[in-house]
């Protein structure tokens, strides 16, 4: 999965119907014809660009039709699984709604046709027989869960986001293929939706089967799979909210997929060590009789990440560095840039590898048969890639900037009219853009943007040069109506600057609820537009929002305290500084010994000068104060689900020296909860 930093999205229930935004003191009134969440209809210039599209891609091109049905055996109607508190995590029914038909198919005004028939293609849900003894599920949850036939049970690759739709996943496949052992379970890399599901394998396994159960992932896994979710999990949560349309209502002017499949479950999220790790030097195994070859590719589509090919099978398990659909080297969630050149070169060299391949399965979507087709599509994935990077370098050293160059940079007619180059998850702007700040970072030179003013302060400045907020809404009013009268060409330009005044208007004076209103019907109308799914979903959860405001429900830590409870001691503490208030621990100066009884592991944390330092002790260290504490009654602690004052004066904590110090170094540890303001101040 591109990178999800996934463990932090919780799906929510959508809000009441009438729901008023929080933050104004006059409601975002919904216009007659908006749905049900306020979302408006499609203007005529909105439906105008989508026609448009019909005549660009070949959309009488039906091969991937035939292939996502391919191997069909069973699949379960009106799916839904259940989470923690009974809370729905997946819910294969709410998409009941996406259907394609004929050949330019029917997409509905509010949806990009390219985009209606990738969501299409996704809802295809069941247990597929890929060939002899390669079996897959789909739409049990974002990822695909593989079952490989091995001399005596089953290897499972990628066991999904969560214990419950992995439970779920392998029942059914167990209700159809028959129950056998478990040999192996494969993460092919460390995004969370290829190995959240673990726990609800391990829970299905006998005691025997987990004494020899072999648990292979790339170098790296554990340090990458709890890394990022740890030191920006909050915010990168807070954004997920949006790239997945975490409030929308599923429906045609709603969320109605990721591009990647239709979206993340969050239900009880697990990890675990494993026990086998794939490098450059490991590239061969044999899995219980089942001979593997495999290429590490690490810092590719994830940081820690493999590929393999079952050449008894010729069959090549692509993971994600090879997809139905253009992956983000940068994604909207925010992550660490991807490097294009070297993922290319992995394509390739997969290519050449495994060039006898008859069959491709991924992590996601649907499989790919023939060497020449399977050839052919490596070919293009991997050209994309190395075209983005070398064209966005070329420009950027003539002196374009990274939204000059979006502007300009177009796919050659060979690769922009593949479906699987389409930028139905990643796309070629924001692609662009991660080349360039992969190289350059986010300064363009332009000695306006060394310094600049920040957003809320820049608004009030640009709005009182323009002659005030009313007289901005009230010219932005009337270019809204008269984007009808523009060519499809110009719309989406025009609709972008529309925003871009309103948004202002909106920092400078959010109480302003006309403006609101307006920019909420403009990103109503882009979302519509929006041939990526996260874009869509981030047009349109910025629209609701400025209709109904942020919901106070944040992320809690307790949702991944299984993951935590595998996450090594010092990442913890990592954590731990970069959620230190530093105004407020000014002139502080504390010791503080940890050692866990449980583990024999000893740390002592140190703070001075506003930052937190640990580092390794032993018995003779000195320290202000001890705590001796065990690792899951200090997870306990930090997640919330053991009182603070109870558990520093409890009898499950022995503390040597000052408990008040204790006490004052973990007040001094903020606890955001990714509840802040992005489309509003």
């Amino acid at each position: 999965m591109r990178n999800i930093s996934v463990i932090t999205y919780r799906f929510c229930k959508v809000l009441s119907l009438i729901a008023l935004l929080s933050a104004c003191s006059d409601p975002v009134q919904y216009e007659v014809d908006a749905d049900e969440q306020g979302h408006t209809a499609p203007t005529a210039a909105t439906i105008k660009v989508n026609e448009s599209l019909l005549t660009t891609l070949p959309f009488n091109d039906r091969k991937d039709f035939d292939d996502v049905k391919r191997g069909f055996i069973a699949g379960e109607d009106n799916l839904v699984i259940k989470g923690p508190n009974d809370t729905t995590i997946w819910d294969m029914s709410a998409y009941n709604f996406i259907k394609y038909q004929g050949e330019y198919g029917n997409a509905p005004s509010s949806v990009n046709p390219s985009l209606w028939r990738q969501v299409s293609l996704n809802n295809n849900h069941g247990l597929y027989k890929l060939q002899d003894g390669i079996y897959q599920l789909r739409n049990y949850d974002l990822a695909n869960m593989t079952i490989i036939e091995s001399d005596n049970g089953w290897i499972i690759v990628d066991p999904l986001t969560a214990k419950e739709t992995a439970i779920k996943a392998l029942s059914f496949a167990q209700q159809h293929l028959g129950k056998k052992p478990i040999k192996a379970i494969i993460f092919t890399h460390s995004h969370i939706d290829h190995f959240g599901g673990i726990d609800g394998v391990l829970s299905m396994l006998s005691k025997d089967e987990k004494n020899t159960l072999q648990i292979i992932a790339p170098k790296g896994f554990l340090e990458e799979a709890v890394s990022e979710n740890l030191i920006a999990g909050i915010a990168m949560g807070r954004r997920s909210e949006f790239m997945y349309g975490k409030h929308l209502a599923r429906s045609e002017r709603g969320h109605v997929g990721s591009g990647l499949g239709k979206g993340p479950a969050f239900g009880t999220f697990g990890l675990i060590e494993p026990t086998t790790l794939i490098d450059y030097t490991t590239n061969e195994l044999n899995i219980d009789g089942v001979p593997f070859v495999f290429q590490y590719t690490p810092g590719s589509e994830a940081p820690a990440e493999f590929t393999f090919y079952l050449p008894e099978h010729k069959a090549f398990c692509g993971a994600e560095i090879v997809s139905k659909t253009m992956h983000n080297l940068y994604t909207l969630r925010g992550a660490k840039v991807r490097n294009a050149t070297q993922w290319s070169a992995f394509i390739d060299q997969a290519r050449d590898k495994f060039s006898t391949a008859e069959l491709y399965f991924g992590s996601h979507h649907w499989p790919v048969w023939g060497q020449e087709n399977i050839q052919s599509f490596m070919i293009q994935q991997r050209d994309t890639y190395k075209y983005i990077h070398d064209q966005t370098v070329r420009l950027m050293n003539e002196g374009h900037t990274p939204n000059e160059i979006a502007e300009m940079l177009v796919l050659p007619q060979s690769l922009q009219t593949s479906f699987s180059n389409r930028g139905y998850y990643g796309t070629l702007k924001h692609n662009v853009k991660a080349v360039y700040q992969a190289y350059m970072g986010w300064f363009t030179a332009n000695p306006a943007m060394l310094d600049p003013l920040p957003e809320e302060e820049t608004a009030k400045r640009y709005i009182a040069a323009m002659g005030g907020a009313e007289l901005v809404y009230k010219n932005a009013s009337i270019l809204f109506e008269k984007v009808n009268e523009l060519n499809a060409e110009e719309v989406n330009a025009e609709y972008r600057w529309i925003a871009q005044l309103l948004n202002q208007v909106v920092f400078a004076q959010p109480e302003h609820s006309q403006a609101k209103a307006l920019l909420a019907k403009t990103y109503d109308q882009l979302g519509y537009m929006a041939e990526s799914a996260p874009w869509r979903d981030f047009y349109l959860s910025g629209a609701y929002e400025l209709r109904h405001g942020v919901s106070d429900k944040g992320r809690s830590l307790s949702e991944i305290k299984n993951v935590l409870l595998q996450t090594p001691v010092h990442k913890f503490f990592e954590n731990m500084a970069v959620n230190l208030n530093g105004i407020r621990a000014e002139g502080e100066s504390l010791t503080i010994k940890v050692n866990f009884t449980d583990l024999q592991q000893q740390y002592l944390l140190i703070l001075e000068n506003s930052v937190i330092r640990h580092k390794i002790a032993n018995e003779t260290t000195q320290a202000g104060t001890t705590i001796n504490i065990t690792k899951p009654l200090f997870i306990d602690l930090i997640v919330g689900d053991a009182g603070l004052k109870d558990t520093l004066f409890g009898e499950d904590l022995n503390i040597e020296g000052s408990k008040l110090d204790l006490l004052t170094f973990l007040r001094l540890i903020d606890k955001p909860q990714g509840t802040f303001n992005i489309v509003t101040p």
